[in-house]
């Protein structure tokens, strides 16, 4: 990520500035929701159909899910955040 793409935490709250930030932030949340459906098939929210976020995991690391492939997802997904997270993260 470039200098406009931060993650800060600081005192308890975490700030994330710049596009490439908030997409490490959407991936936890997808990751997370995937998880849940994997395990319970149960959605998060409405717009958090199975395939939608199949889509926005492919959207996000660049690979290809096929259905009911939710834990693999969460695992690419987490995969790439951490790895974007490895070199910008800024701890005050």
């Amino acid at each position: 990520m470039s200098d406009n793409n931060t993650i800060t935490s600081h005192n308890g709250g975490t700030t994330f500035a710049g596009e490439a930030a908030v997409s490490v932030y959407q991936a936890s949340v997808i990751a997370s929701a995937l998880k849940l459906y994997a395990n319970t098939k149960m959605q998060v929210n409405r717009a958090y159909t199975p395939t939608t976020m199949l889509k926005t995991a492919e959207r996000i690391t660049g690979l290809k899910f096929k259905r009911g492939e939710y834990m693999k997802a969460h695992d690419e997904l987490k995969k790439w955040a951490s790895a974007q997270i490895g070199t910008t993260v800024n701890v005050k």
